[in-house]
């Protein structure tokens, strides 16, 4: 499991100009069923997404084709989890 921070960055007053390709990319990350939430990180500071069912390298490369993270609007950080402990609601994120 997967938490992905994306922080804006310099070129943030670039972010209407790519708000809709950025919102493709998130539908997608959730169609996909890779995407389990994704939020913004507040006080409007960026974003921040929980993933699962990929490996690394798999989140890596998604991350990479974000259109705000390609522009420079924001810097991603991506933190890996592996869970011990879950409320039973979650078990499914223990696999």
């Amino acid at each position: 499991m997967f938490t992905v921070f994306l922080k804006f960055g310099e070129n943030r007053t670039l972010a209407p100009q790519f708000m809709d390709a950025h919102k493709a990319w998130i539908k997608k990350g959730l169609d996909d069923g890779v995407f389990m939430m994704v939020g913004s990180l507040q006080p409007n500071m960026g974003g921040a997404i929980l993933a699962h069912g990929v490996t690394r390298d798999q989140i890596d490369a998604r991350v990479n084709e974000d259109p705000f993270v390609v522009e420079g609007i924001v810097s991603a950080e991506i933190m890996e989890i592996s869970p011990t402990f879950a409320d039973t609601r979650l078990e499914f994120m223990m696999a």
